[in-house]
């Protein structure tokens, strides 16, 4: 198995060392690992004057799956876009046609109190966002600056989307609700947007090949507000990019802290890159608190998705649900008056977990 480990900045060469630590092991117990590291986003523009150098791309295109840290910082902010920390990803994104993102939002039964609505509300959530991620405005074109004809700056961005691009993430959206609880709510804003009434219009002619799974439409402000009023009512949520950014952050508010969420993106060829949906959090980098679980969660991902180990995934997901079982806990999901451990010490407890 040919992993590239993208560790990026922040935090990220942290909480990627603990879920490497990770699959170390697994593969101490048979699993064959090939690890090849490269720099990627800030790292990469400092190594290189890129944030994709071309010799991280060709690690990655030599990999199997990669395993992605986090990029950005503010010292990298006065940069011109093309060399920001965040095109490197995004450029992997488009180079790979990674074009459905996973985001799962569990509520562990330990973890409940971590979040900010109520108990009842979200003990025992399971919902899987899924995020189309290679087009809509993030990506279209034209977009720009420019000088109107009145003499005024204007800024624009074209939100664009072709039928295949919808259709193959619905597809995927009702194959994957198939193996949970056949519910899909497929997320846009028909009411206003020409191009989210066409999702609707595809995402429903989907549908007639999947009878056996309950479709709802819903608009993305409605559905913002459903998350934190009854997120129990979804199972699998469909959506474009822009809004699956948002819905997806918003969820991980559920949970209780943004870093516990794995997320994985994948093409259709099962290639996937494995990411915790959280930044590279500068503030906090190199302290040994952040919480690495989001990363180890999105190892267990890898292993599931793009090799097909799904008993390597569930020692994983096991072992993280044992810690938090036993009492361990970063700052972020700390309770009051609780000891908390540093990014080491629960990369520590997982490894003995397993």
């Amino acid at each position: 198995m040919r992993i590239a480990v993208l560790a990026g900045d922040g935090i990220g060469p942290e909480i990627t060392a603990q879920a490497v630590r990770v699959l170390e092991a697994l593969g101490r117990d048979g699993l064959e690992l090939a690890i090849e590291r490269a720099p990627v986003g800030g790292a990469g523009y400092d190594a290189a004057g890129d944030p994709l150098p071309e010799a991280t791309l060709k690690v990655a295109e030599r990999a199997d799956a990669i395993l992605f840290g986090s990029v950005g910082g503010p010292k990298y902010d006065a940069l011109p876009r093309a060399k920001r920390p965040e095109q490197g990803l995004l450029r992997l994104r488009k180079h790979f046609d990674l074009f459905a993102n996973l985001r799962p939002a569990i509520v562990y039964p330990e973890l409940a109190h971590a979040s900010t609505l109520k108990d009842e509300v979200v003990a025992g959530l399971d919902l899987l966002i899924l995020r189309e991620l290679t087009s809509d405005i993030y990506f279209g074109q034209p977009r720009g600056v420019r000088v109107n004809e009145n003499g005024e700056r204007e800024g624009f961005d074209t939100m664009r989307y072709t039928e295949g691009e919808i259709r193959r993430i619905a597809v995927l959206a009702f194959e994957t609700a198939r193996r949970r609880r056949r519910r899909v709510c497929s997320v846009d804003k028909a009411n206003v947007l020409e191009t989210t009434q066409f999702w609707r219009d595809v995402v429903a002619e989907v549908h007639a090949e999947y009878r056996d799974v309950e479709l709802v439409h819903m608009y993305v402000d409605n559905a913002a507000m459903q998350l934190v009023r009854n997120p129990k009512q979804f199972d699998v949520i469909v959506t474009g990019n822009m809004f699956g950014d948002i819905l997806s952050d918003e969820a991980s508010m559920l949970t209780g802290s943004i870093g516990m969420l794995p997320s994985a993106s994948l093409n259709a060829r099962g290639f996937g890159l494995y990411e915790p949906i959280h930044g590279s959090a500068p503030d906090i980098a190199g302290r040994d608190v952040a919480n690495p679980l989001a990363t180890i969660l999105s190892a267990a991902m890898l292993l599931r998705h793009s090799f097909g180990n799904e008993a390597g995934a569930h020692r994983i997901e096991r072992a993280v649900r044992k810690v938090l079982a036993q009492g361990y806990r970063t700052a972020d999901i700390a309770e009051p008056g609780k000891r908390t451990v540093g990014t080491k010490e629960m990369g520590d407890a997982v490894l003995a977990a397993l």
